[in-house]
């Protein structure tokens, strides 16, 4: 065999091997469980920031709002301005939960280029309890979900608790694309990487953490410049010694229709982000795409070998990439309906590497309307900026 037919061969075969290794350690999780225990519920306090609103937001946070939970719950809505739309949606809630302890806080005079953290950073001054629950505005929670997700911190050496989340509502052919970034190899990959180490940065849908260890690594403010605050705060905390916790229960993200360009946007933000804050693992990553190596493998022996096994065995390597991916898709989003098609799946990892090359090709990033560049220690600065 023709030696750079068998090197591409060899990264061809590496590439399947660790898709394989992925949904191996994907299989091992208790993806879904409920781990809940009636005799711990201490008091939580969460923070939601908000910003703008959709036709999904209404129940979105209303699912909060109806939490079945024995312990004492603060809700702390927060706004940059009261003029935001999402006001009018909040104010209605807690009209028809007048028995829960929430209420809406206009967070003025951000600090930061982060205005998510900016708006936690306030809203965590008013936190009344010691555990304290960080949650995007877009996530969906069953009404047990905080029995569960408080129990992991029944072991005091666990200092903060995460959970994995799932695209609920990929509505265009752009977002089916991303559930599989989302509901097929994301999760899959952090439970991979969790086999090498213990965990070490937190997932930002749903976050958990004691107010002391928090405090430890300067509160949320210290994170109001980090692009990737979720990744940040559970980072800082492990470096300090403390456990992080993954939730077998999943939470819903439920997004407004997104366009190509949208979603094109979004990954390469993501894309960015990883390769910031993980430059290393990221570059690799690229070693991972089992439809961008076989067919390279393909391209190059047809180019210089000729074997005639190589197409049906190229072939044989994406069939089997695209079934692990629908079964992780399966696995983690049980509604049917919601399982992105098999021809996704090789049209994702073409995209991927795309993506890969461009998260390389530059710094800025455009979150919410606004640009800005990433710099080398995963801050921002507004685009244009010293």
């Amino acid at each position: 065999m023709n030696l750079l037919n068998l090197i591409f061969f060899a990264f061809a075969l590496l590439s399947l091997a660790i898709a394989a290794w992925q949904w191996l350690a994907a299989r091992k999780f208790p993806l879904h469980q409920k781990i809940a225990n009636a005799d711990f519920a201490p008091a939580i306090s969460i923070l939601k920031p908000l910003k703008g609103c959709d036709n999904t937001t209404a129940a979105s946070l209303e699912s909060w709002l109806h939490q079945n939970y024995a312990g004492p719950l603060q809700i702390l809505f927060g706004v940059a301005e009261e003029n935001d739309p999402v006001c009018e949606i909040v104010r209605a809630l807690l009209a028809k939960t007048p028995a829960a302890n929430a209420r809406l806080v206009v967070c003025e005079k951000l600090v930061g280029t982060n205005a998510k953290a900016a708006k936690l950073a306030q809203l965590e001054k008013l936190a009344q309890h010691d555990l304290i629950l960080v949650c995007d505005a877009d996530v969906r929670v069953p009404p047990d979900f905080l029995a569960s997700f408080v129990a992991p911190l029944r072991d005091e050496k666990t200092a903060l608790v995460n959970c994995f989340y799932r695209l609920a509502n990929p509505v265009t052919t752009a977002m089916r694309w991303e559930a599989i970034a989302i509901n097929a190899d994301f999760w899959s990959q952090v439970l991979q990487a969790a086999t090498l180490k213990p965990l070490d940065f937190a997932l930002g849908a749903a976050i958990l953490v004691r107010r002391k260890s928090l405090s430890e690594i300067g509160g949320v403010q210290s994170l109001a410049n980090c692009l990737a605050d979720d990744y940040q705060l559970g980072h800082r905390i492990a470096q300090n010694g403390h456990r992080i916790a993954l939730c077998p229960v999943v939470v819903e993200c439920w997004d407004a229709p997104m366009t190509w360009a949208q979603v094109w946007r979004h990954q390469l933000r993501w894309a960015r982000t990883i390769r910031v804050c993980q430059p290393l693992p990221y570059f690799f990553s690229l070693l991972s795409n089992a439809t961008f190596w076989p067919g390279l493998w393909l391209l190059v022996s047809l180019a210089v070998a000729n074997t005639f096994y190589a197409p049906l065995t190229a072939l044989v390597f994406v069939l089997v990439r695209i079934s692990l991916a629908q079964n992780l898709q399966r696995r983690f989003t049980p509604e049917r309906q919601l399982v992105s098609p098999a021809w996704l799946v090789p049209v994702k990892d073409v995209l991927q590497v795309a993506i890969w090359f461009c998260a390389f090709a530059g710094n800025t990033v455009e979150w919410r309307g606004r640009k800005m560049k990433l710099q080398r220690d995963g801050t921002l600065i507004e685009n244009g900026g010293r």
